[in-house]
């Protein structure tokens, strides 16, 4: 067995304090004295440890000392159908694929029928600059998706 790295400790750090709660707040000078390392590898390990993919949101407040929130997302029981349906998503969706998609989540009761007609509200030819139409629609759907996909309230 190898030793483990400054960075290695505290990312276990971390997430030891986030076994106790789903989120921390963080003042970024005092972990760096903590460890005995400089500010920046702090913002080294949350920045490359503490991702979106990996399930983490990290929000770092500017001032005050440099406070870092970061929360661990807990996702829904549909997860991997979620997370490959974004995958599959193009760069460019149109209206009626995205209405497909809609109508898939629905038939999945993951949202429900009124869920569905805001969303297809939301995601219309009509909402939209035609030239950059079917790239905000795309986004869009993807971020719906990954919000559905959490466990946690509003």
């Amino acid at each position: 067995m190898s030793a483990k790295n400054t960075s290695d400790m505290i990312e276990e750090y971390l997430k030891k304090l986030l076994e106790a709660t789903a989120e921390i707040e963080i003042k970024r000078s005092e972990l760096a004295e903590t460890f005995d390392v400089v500010p920046s590898q702090i913002n080294y390990v949350i920045k490359t440890r503490f991702t979106l993919p990996r399930g983490y949101e990290v929000e770092s407040k500017r001032g005050g000392g440099g406070y870092i929130k970061i929360v661990k997302i807990k996702y829904s029981n549909k997860h991997v159908l979620l997370q490959e349906l974004n995958e599959k998503i193009p760069l460019l969706l149109s209206e009626k694929v995205a209405k497909d998609i809609v109508q898939f989540l629905f038939e999945e009761e993951l949202i429900s029928y009124r869920e569905g007609n805001f969303v297809l509200a939301m995601l219309s030819d009509s909402n939209f600059d035609s030239k950059d139409s079917d790239a905000f629609r795309s986004a869009m759907l993807k971020s719906f998706l990954r919000r559905l996909d959490r466990e946690d309230e509003i």
